[in-house]
């Protein structure tokens, strides 16, 4: 494959809701091009893009592909992604790198929930965008309707670059308003008739033309000053003003077509390939220091890593963005996370699960190699002479949890290989291994998306698996001050063990601090403190341990030794077993003995005093709350609404965004178990909701007495 230049590179992905017709759309452009030369079809399960055995048997894009495609020269780069938001982290991933979205939207259903996801982060990507309604020949395309909702939802720069002269079954001629042609396409495919727009058109064309035209000369001053002086522009004043306002996203061009009729494929890929700006039209990309990296092949050479596969007979494949230089086949680069260094012993073009080998690639290209060493997703990779990092991509915090295990005891090791490779091919999918919970506690954007790592479980790693409910990772404070003091001692000939150890506890109040006096059960206890330590603890909250020892009552040697006990008897809680947080302990008080005291004697006095305070403390559960964004049709907004009141929600704000309400909200963790099976089966999959860990609160009494039953059922049957 030859290499192409950084200024006949365009890297495109196609972003739309499930159900578009983006994979559809792929296999037109790569037959248009030529690379394949018979098109492949979803139910048929043929598609160069959805090549996954499961995708295949659930007829749906589940993991982004990444494939290429040639028009007049030019090496279209087609990063195909997943519609479901389940499946959001290849998306992500995809328009990290891509320099344009094609936003498909479908001619039946307009703006949908998924496009307003795509939306957004591609706003948040700042990326240039060009919008194609498909469909247009399905039995209930609605042109008008579809054009509306687009403009509902991005606005005045959605403009009109073709219109539809008949949607519906008969679909098979459109107006070019750039060309002010009409195409006229044949029954069976093939090429389209082009001629002059008929009469009956020429106005509407003529009237959407100069729309078209003055927003095209909004994008530069030298165009709107000719066309001022001329009140139009020519065609090629008209492209070069297009090309300005897609970069700056002062323009979102609208297209038509038919992805399975192949109708208006062959126009899309040329004004891809002729207006779609370059990688080096682009602003420069900024290393994670601010340092600008001019997309420029005569630089030193740079790649970032997006994505990371594995195929059992090669290994992991490496899918990266060359940022700038020439990448050439033998070349040595750096890891500038590892500082390990990599050779490229081949270079790829990727074409869905098929790759094309070529000597090299110029800046601003996508490829992807094998047999590195140690890289992965996240990482970059440049010459000698550049030591620079390039910012990862932004995956989103989970949204659905649950705990798996192996059906087979045997299986652990195994078990945990797999979901480490999982979690390589998608970050999206966390594992964490809890101590705490004593579960593995897997997390994802969705239960469909855990269900989905399930069969691969299941079914390409071998590992048979259970999901199970996953534990709360509940705390346990305290709500008042308390005393208690303990004596450890003990005798057993020779050396003896002694330690008593007197304190005082109280819950952490947030810029309070320490006090210096105490009262309880009549008895004033006047403290002095002598030393102060802070304990960031690694399950959250903090302990603040408080030396007020007078007169050497405690040897200050032995300090340490009670801070460990209290730090063992905070990993387990007395009401739940659950971690202990936000606690202020006053050592003021105890008594040593000249031989038999030791660390051990004071570690068992100070942990057990603590746990006597604790337990007389007003000890309280605290359940995590997670602060929750539903996006959500507002004729669904009651029935959204009632089950988050049903799940001890507190709404802190709603909104209107673009024909949805958004509802923020504090839930607890506990209420969110298969909250987005029922979010979809509420709305019919059309709201989306995102969840962000915020704090841990109190638990209602109600609820804390639940808890404290289902403890002590699970100890007596232990």
């Amino acid at each position: 494959m030859k290499t192409y230049s950084t200024d006949r590179i365009k890297n495109v992905a196609l972003v739309g809701n499930a159900g578009s017709g983006k994979t559809t759309l792929v296999e037109a452009m790569l037959y248009e091009g030529g690379i394949i030369d018979r098109r492949g079809d979803i139910s048929s399960k043929n598609t160069v893009s959805d090549y996954n055995p499961i995708e295949q048997e659930n007829e749906t894009s589940m993991f982004s592909s990444i494939m290429y495609t040639e028009y007049d020269g030019t090496k279209i780069n087609i990063l195909d992604v997943p519609g479901a938001d389940d499946f959001v982290g290849g998306t992500i991933s995809s328009l990290h790198v891509a320099d344009t979205g094609i936003m498909i939207v479908n001619a039946q259903n307009g703006v949908e929930v998924g496009t307003e996801i795509h939306s957004r982060w591609l706003n948040k990507f700042d990326k240039p965008v060009m919008i194609v309604i498909n469909k247009c020949d399905h039995d209930h395309a609605n042109f008008e309707k579809t054009l509306e909702s687009i403009k509902d939802s991005f606005g005045g720069n959605a403009v009109l670059a073709q219109y539809p002269v008949n949607t519906g079954p008969g679909f098979d001629a459109l107006v070019d308003i750039i060309q002010m042609k009409y195409y006229k396409f044949p029954t069976d495919g093939g090429k389209p008739e082009i001629t002059e727009i008929p009469a009956e058109e020429k106005a509407r064309a003529e009237e959407l033309r100069n729309e078209l035209i003055e927003k095209a000369a909004e994008n530069d001053e030298a165009l709107m000053e000719l066309f001022f002086e001329n009140d139009t522009l020519s065609e090629e004043e008209m492209r070069k003003g297009i090309t300005m306002g897609v970069i700056n996203r002062g323009m979102f061009p609208i297209f038509c077509i038919s992805a399975k009729k192949n109708y208006g494929v062959n126009r899309l890929m040329e004004f891809i390939a002729n207006v779609i700006p370059a990688p080096n039209e682009l602003k420069p990309a900024l290393t994670t220091d601010g340092k600008e990296i001019v997309c420029d092949s005569s630089k030193s050479t740079s790649l970032f890593v997006f994505k990371t596969s594995v195929e059992s007979h090669i290994g992991e494949i490496n899918f990266f963005k060359i940022m700038s230089g020439e990448l050439k086949e033998g070349m040595d680069l750096t890891n500038t996370s590892t500082q390990n260094k990599e050779r490229f012993s081949q270079i790829f073009a990727p074409l869905g699960k098929n790759r094309t080998k070529t000597p090299s690639m110029a800046a601003g290209d996508i490829g992807c190699t094998v047999k590195l060493k140690n890289t992965r997703t996240n990482q970059t990779l440049c010459s000698p002479d550049l030591n620079i990092k390039f910012p990862p991509v932004p995956f989103p915090e989970p949204k659905y949890r649950t705990a798996i295990k192996p059906e087979s005891e045997g299986d652990e090791e195994k078990l945990g290989e797999a979901l480490g490779r999982l979690h390589l091919e998608d970050p999206t999918i966390l594992v964490e291994y809890s101590k705490e919970l004593r579960q593995i506690i897997l997390s994802g954007q969705g239960e469909y998306h855990l269900q989905i790592a399930k069969w691969h479980l299941d079914n390409v790693f071998k590992v048979s698996t259970s999901f199970i409910t996953p534990k709360i990772p509940y705390r346990e404070t305290i709500t008042k001050a308390a005393q208690a003091d303990y004596r450890h001692k003990k005798q057993s000939g020779g050396a003896g063990q002694f330690g008593e150890v007197h304190m005082i506890i109280e819950p952490i109040v947030e810029g309070s601090a320490p006090k210096t006096m105490f009262k309880f059960n009549g008895k004033d206890y006047k403290i002095s403190v002598r030393g102060q330590e802070e304990h960031k603890l690694p399950w959250g909250g903090k302990l603040e341990f408080l030396n007020c020892i007078v007169g050497g009552s405690i040897d200050a040697r032995f300090l340490p030794a009670i801070l460990k006990g209290i730090m063992e008897k905070l990993e387990e809680g007395p009401l739940t077993g659950s971690y202990a947080r936000d606690i202020r302990v006053y050592v003021y008080d105890g008594k040593m003995h000249p031989v038999d005291s030791n660390e051990i004697s004071f570690m068992l006095a100070g942990r057990n005093a603590f746990s006597q305070a604790f337990k007389i403390a007003g000890p309280k559960i605290m359940e995590p709350i997670y602060d929750v964004e539903v996006l959500v049709p507002s004729d669904r907004m009651g029935d959204v609404m009632s089950d988050l009141q049903g799940r001890r929600a507190i709404v802190q704000g709603m909104s209107s965004e673009k024909g949805f309400e958004k509802i923020l909200a504090k839930v607890p963790l506990a209420e969110m178990n298969k909250y987005s099976t029922a979010l979809s089966s509420l709305t019919n999959g059309r709201a989306i909701y995102s969840m962000k860990f915020a704090e841990y609160t109190q638990v209602p009494g109600e609820i804390q007495e639940e808890l404290l039953k289902a403890y002590e059922d699970e100890n007596e049957d232990n």
